[in-house]
Order: structure tokens, then sequence, then C-alpha cells
């Protein structure tokens, strides 16, 4: 597997170009400042891309609760069991 031809598309000619490009226009000096400061805000995106998750999550489960979600999940169960006494003899053995 190619690590570099995993981003966005790129080969590792065209990252290269791209860093050398970067360090011209910014300087040595300034590229660990910027991917500090990208690390920084993809790890805010990510934080609260997971809150917004955890958050919508949470909601839905109390919204399944609350509507009679216990119900559900025995009729759930139940068919579940009864499709698996009927495909019981169904099923065939493999060879092996």
């Amino acid at each position: 597997m190619n690590l570099p031809g995993l981003l966005f598309g790129f080969g590792g000619t065209e990252l290269i170009f791209i860093i050398f490009i970067v360090v011209l226009l910014f300087g040595a000096d300034k590229v660990p400042e910027i991917a500090r400061g990208l690390a920084k805000g993809i790890k805010t995106v990510k934080n609260a891309t997971n809150d917004i998750t955890t958050e919508i999550t949470q909601s839905a489960e109390e919204q399944f609760d609350e509507s009679g979600g216990k119900e559900i999940k025995e009729n759930v169960k139940k068919v579940k069991e009864d499709i698996e006494d009927i495909t019981g003899t169904i099923k065939r053995k493999k060879p092996f």
C-alpha cells in the first residue's frame, strides 16, 4: 500500500513538490508553526464531530426508549428466534 498515494490522491512526487513550494513561500522556520495550527484545527473539528455524534446517538436512544423501544426490541428478538428455529432445519452442514 502506498501511503503518499492515499493522501488526497497525490503521489510521492506531487507531495514533495507541494512541500517544496510551501517551504519556499513560508520559509523553513514557519512550516512547523503552520503544521501545528493545522493539527489543532483538525483536532478541533474531530472533537466537535465526535461530540455531535454522541449527542445525536444519545438523543435517538432516549427517543427510542420513550416510544416503546423495549417492546420493539422484544418483538425483534422474538422474530429473530423464530427465524433461527425455521432456518435451523434448512441449513446444510458444510462437508469440511
